[in-house]
């Protein structure tokens, strides 16, 4: 965020006005060319916005982005072309309009720095509660420019300061060190993020090549933001290899786990054993992969709750993919039917019955089998391919006892349940003998 060189910009302007007044012809051509350059401004950002057409463009990011400066840029950029007509006439120095190119530039700063942020981390809430607080960040600091105070305000901070090593840092070089590592790597981030919209609409490219694609780019961008933005405030590249020793030692322990997870993270995408999309079961959990991140995998049950499983578990523990190969599950709806029922025709029924259902699929068609002879009746049931396993199994397990239901009660079938009988005994008196129970209770 480079500010104009000029200061005392209102000082200037106070000296313009006691020297000639606020109805002089000097300022009254400042104001009228204000006042014109931030109409054309109105006017060109009302005319383009509805006909650039960003809702099917392929740079919709970049043109959400411009829209949201093109006030201010458009107006900075008139303003700078006014005032340098307007210096032809008139020679002097020109305080209103240098204030208002500052104002301006600040409003560039600030919807630049939130549409990034925006854009970087997706609309989260925390950007959207912290806009105002940046925004007034950047008002407070351009505000000091114009009155004055700012190179104050950095000598003070640049005062306090400590000596580590040969070298010296001052409270005003971590705050240009923080500043200028935050904005590269806001840049960075934001370009990748824009790759990444790009890598990820290339279907003609594997889902988890893309992600890997990604997920590498954006690395090593933070990375070259970081070797760049140190530089800029003048910190030495070497010192960063005493923290590289100690990133390794915590590596080696505290962060064992951590790392395990980001490299398992790319095995699993790299040898494509898991994909998004995948139907798994995975630690008592079956659910749709619907996410693969740097430290877990998005698990997202069929009722709707997300398990985030780490990515070590995958690599380390057993995991059943049930879209391994094919997406297509196989399952089977169980049912009882009374012993003098028409065998043929039942598993006829639940044949008919499966094969007529959307979901499931003809080829290979559904079977019918007849399982176990048990004690209230026989054992069935109807096997099938499920097309789509992932949409769940319960609502089709519920579609298809419904339809037998109705199917058994048209054709009078009888479905078989478990049945008590009760036989009441009352205690006779007590006789002896040879120990024969069997007179001590008689029937009622």
């Amino acid at each position: 965020m480079q500010l104009p060189d000029r200061q005392n910009l209102v000082v200037d302007l106070l000296a313009d006005v006691g020297r000639s007044g606020w109805l002089s012809p000097h300022l009254l051509s400042q104001a009228a060319v204000l006042l014109v350059v931030l109409l054309l401004a109105w006017c060109g950002n009302t005319y383009l916005k509805p006909r650039l057409g960003l809702e099917n463009s392929r740079w919709r990011a970049g043109g959400e982005g411009l829209l949201r400066i093109f006030f201010p840029l458009n107006a900075l950029v008139l303003l700078f072309v006014g005032g340098y007509l307007l210096r032809l006439a008139y020679p002097e120095r020109h305080s209103l309009l240098a204030i208002a190119s500052v104002l301006l530039l600040a409003m560039v700063n600030i919807r630049v720095l939130v549409y990034m942020l925006r854009h970087v981390f997706n609309g989260a809430q925390w950007v959207r509660r912290g806009e105002r607080y940046i925004a007034a960040g950047i008002w407070v600091l351009y505000v000091l420019h114009v009155v004055g105070i700012l190179p104050e305000v950095a000598e003070a901070l640049d005062a306090i300061s400590f000596t580590m090593g040969k070298g010296r840092i001052s409270v005003l070089l971590v705050l240009q060190g923080l500043l200028s590592v935050a904005a590269t790597l806001l840049i960075a981030l934001w370009i990748a993020r824009m790759i990444e919209r790009r890598l990820m609409r290339a279907e003609l490219i594997d889902m988890n090549v893309r992600v890997v694609l990604v997920k590498l780019l954006q690395t090593g961008l933070v990375v070259l933001a970081v070797i760049i933005a140190l530089p800029l405030v003048g910190i030495d590249l070497t010192v960063l290899s005493v923290f590289g020793g100690a990133l390794g030692v915590g590596l080696g322990f505290g962060l064992q786990k951590i790392a395990s997870n980001y490299v398992s993270g790319f095995i699993i995408l790299i040898d494509r054993s898991i994909k998004i999309g995948d139907l798994v079961n995975v630690d008592n959990r079956l659910g749709v992969i619907t996410s693969i991140t740097s430290r877990y995998v998005v698990l997202k049950s069929a009722d709707g709750t997300e398990a985030l499983i780490p990515n070590d578990t995958l690599v380390t523990s057993t995991v059943v993919n049930q879209s391994y190969r094919e997406k297509q599950v196989w399952t089977k709806v169980p049912v009882s039917v009374a012993y003098e029922s028409d065998l043929d025709l039942v598993m006829q029924l639940l044949v008919d019955i499966a094969g007529k259902h959307p979901r499931i699929m003809s080829d290979p068609p559904p079977r019918a089998y007849v399982e176990l002879f048990g004690a209230s009746g026989v054992d069935m049931s109807v096997g099938f391919w499920l097309k789509d396993p992932e949409n769940g199994q319960l609502s089709l397990r519920s579609e298809i006892n419904q339809q037998i239901w109705v199917a058994f009660r048209e054709h009078g079938i009888s479905i078989p349940f478990n049945r008590l009988d009760v036989v009441h005994f009352r205690p006779n008196q007590r006789q002896a003998g040879d120990g024969n129970l069997q007179g001590l209770l008689q029937p009622e």
